[in-house]
């Protein structure tokens, strides 16, 4: 997520050689259609909310359970499991050094 997201988009396809597709609604997000590793996008962050973050994905069986062991361990619920377009979910959540960090659960 950044302050431009089309800058963002046109960067790292050059840089990767990705293809980005949009995603349609009322953000400005696109998810990278070819690559390794998850599938991942680019977005535009809120007007004048911040300049922007990376977050990298961990992939996991049971996105609720891991929310709730995470919760244990001292970390804490950013966004709440979300379904994908292509089938899956996932959430956000902060490691007790506030870190942000996403979850995904592949179907």
């Amino acid at each position: 997520m950044g302050t431009d997201a089309r800058a963002l988009r046109e960067f790292y396809g050059q840089a990767f050689g990705w293809s980005m597709k949009p995603v349609g609604g009322p953000a400005d997000y696109a998810v990278v259609e070819n690559g390794d590793g998850i599938r991942g996008g680019m977005g535009e962050c809120p007007s004048g909310e911040y300049a922007g973050h990376v977050t990298f994905y961990v992939r996991v069986s049971d996105i609720n359970g891991t929310l709730l062991t995470l919760e244990q361990l001292g970390g804490s619920r950013v966004m709440e499991p979300v379904p994908l377009p292509d089938g899956g979910q996932i959430a956000h959540f902060k490691d007790p050094q506030g870190h942000l960090i996403g979850l995904m659960q592949c179907e």
